[in-house]
């Protein structure tokens, strides 16, 4: 069987006898899961760069984004395309509010879109909890070994009465944009996020 001249769909499909449904389906599965490494491979290269430099190339974000849609359009057809695309537009949604107040910078937006879209409508929402959860953490420990703990618990103190009274507008101190700030690189948030979804879909299932 496996010297089948029509190759891995063909395998699929007569493993499982006249069941082309669920061939189908294994083979979707193996395409999402060749996209969630996708995902993982963006992700740590972003990730990678924020760490050292403090900055995500757009060159990575850009690329990323459209060799997403690209092969989930050759793999999974227009399904698979929008899926790529829905997952983008929900992260930008969600993590622009983090953009506006502060929270983190363009790049990180940018990346989150583009690993979004390899990770498809069907991860997206695990990813960003993921992400955001690793980048709260960060976060933490960033402030507690640069500022220890009784300037940490003021921060997080005056951040949520800033909340509670000026909305979505940028904290005059405690944001990205300031240079005095200090910065928490969420590239490594997104990487973490997203290689624990991936893992877990796919190699520790």
């Amino acid at each position: 069987m496996m010297s089948d001249p029509k190759g891995l769909r063909s395998v699929i499909f007569t493993t499982h006898g006249d069941s082309p449904l669920r061939g189908f389906y294994l083979e979707k599965i193996m395409f999402e899961s060749y996209l969630l490494t996708g995902a993982v491979l963006v992700a740590a290269i972003g990730g990678i760069g924020d760490l050292r430099s403090a900055r995500i190339p757009n060159w990575l974000t850009y690329s990323g984004l459209l060799t997403a849609l690209i092969l989930r359009s050759g793999l999974l057809g227009w399904q698979g395309f929008k899926s790529g695309v829905v997952a983008m537009l929900v992260s930008a949604a969600l993590f622009y509010v983090l953009f506006v107040i502060g929270a983190m910078g363009g790049g990180d937006l940018k990346l989150m879109a583009a690993v979004s879209a390899w990770a498809g409508r069907e991860h997206v929402i695990s990813v960003l909890i993921a992400a955001a959860l690793a980048g709260g953490l960060l976060a933490i420990v960033y402030m507690l070994f640069a500022r220890g703990l009784h300037k940490t618990l003021w921060n997080v103190v005056d951040l949520v009465r800033f909340r509670l009274t000026s909305g979505l507008l940028p904290h005059p101190v405690l944001n990205v944009r300031q240079s005095g700030t200090l910065r928490v690189p969420f590239g490594v948030a997104i990487a973490m996020g997203t290689l624990f979804c991936a893992g877990n879909a796919i190699w520790w299932r």
